[in-house]
């Protein structure tokens, strides 16, 4: 069993790596080659905390993987973490555990895939302006996704904390982000000057007005997963001509924003475009016309964790890394 911390996979499990096994495996799962088992959460009430239990498995490439997440929000006054995780990686020839691997790391990264994948089939070609909303531990590999497919020239970066937006263009910068930046003092000034917009919050309220948005625009949110968050406004839900969603379960059970219009009348998930593994193998088209607002929500699953497990894993044995041990 190879045992990789976050470090390692860092080292060497990069953006474009995580983007290409992302791709492949929703492929595979429009070719009922994934399994994905709907995720079992234990509450621990006197802490307030979760534990989340994710399995799926690529019966082509036989390999099955399950992520453990925990999430205790009293965590930081003991000075550790609030969310921790791993993801165990296990044969499905003769059942034996090759893998455990640091998950936050991975988390992102493949959050920022799915992002890039979106992002490339729903924003228009010449997209140039980039506005981040939040920028937390989340965003980050959100912007290193679109900037990956997209020729980004000015990114315009909007939190609550200016100080922490300001910090955030020189971690970028730090990893050689070569475009103009702009801290912006509005946030709805900040959405009126995006082609792309990456939201990547926890809010419990809409965090930008959809009546700003320009003709033509995308929108990426990633920081709302359950279902009292919604950092997404009606407005941009009514607009948006086309809402993919990563997976349509996990959707209707955790994505707030979408939960609380349907609720409301506003939207139904009938109205959903598509899955973005529909998008990305090519069985739906994605943007249409340079006029239409899109719309892409994510919540995560199981089977994108998957994807960037088994693509560590096998570039960890080509490059001889990690720790081997029997257990």
């Amino acid at each position: 069993m190879i045992i990789l911390n976050q470090e390692e996979i860092k080292s060497f499990y990069l953006m474009e790596d995580a983007i290409r096994d992302v791709r492949e495996t929703l492929i595979a799962k429009v070719q009922n080659k994934v399994q994905s088992p709907h995720r079992t959460v234990l509450e621990f009430p006197e802490e307030s905390a979760t534990s989340l239990y994710m399995p799926s498995a690529d019966l082509e490439n036989k390999v099955a993987a399950v992520k453990v997440v925990t999430i205790f929000p009293n965590n930081p006054a003991k000075e550790l973490p609030t969310t921790q995780g791993i993801i165990v990686l296990t044969s499905t020839e003769d059942g034996s555990h090759l893998s455990v691997m640091n998950a936050s790391y991975l988390t992102r990264l493949r959050t920022g895939a799915m992002t890039a994948l979106a992002t490339d089939a729903l924003a228009k070609k010449d997209a140039k302006v980039l506005t981040v909303v939040g920028t937390g531990a989340m965003a980050f590999e959100q912007t290193l996704g679109v900037l990956a497919i997209r020729g980004i020239s000015k990114i315009i970066l909007f939190n609550r904390t200016k100080e922490k937006a300001m910090s955030f263009a020189n971690q970028l910068k730090a990893v050689g982000v070569e475009v103009e930046f702009e801290i912006a003092d509005e946030v709805n000034d900040a959405v009126s000057k995006a082609d792309i917009i990456c939201c990547a919050t926890k809010s419990t309220t809409p965090v930008f007005d959809g009546e700003y948005l320009r003709p033509g625009t995308h929108v990426n949110g990633v920081g709302s997963y359950l279902p009292h968050m919604h950092e997404i406004d009606h407005t941009t839900i009514k607009t948006a001509s086309k809402i993919v969603v990563d997976d349509l379960h996990g959707a209707k059970d955790e994505a707030g924003e979408l939960m609380d219009a349907e609720k409301k009348g506003i939207w139904s998930f009938n109205d959903v475009y598509a899955e973005l593994e529909s998008l990305v193998s090519g069985k739906v088209n994605g943007r249409e016309t340079e006029e239409e607002i899109t719309f892409f929500k994510s919540v995560g699953a199981s089977y994108y964790d998957l994807a960037v497990a088994k693509g560590v894993y096998k570039k960890a044995q080509t490059l001889g890394t990690g720790l081997n041990i029997e257990v």
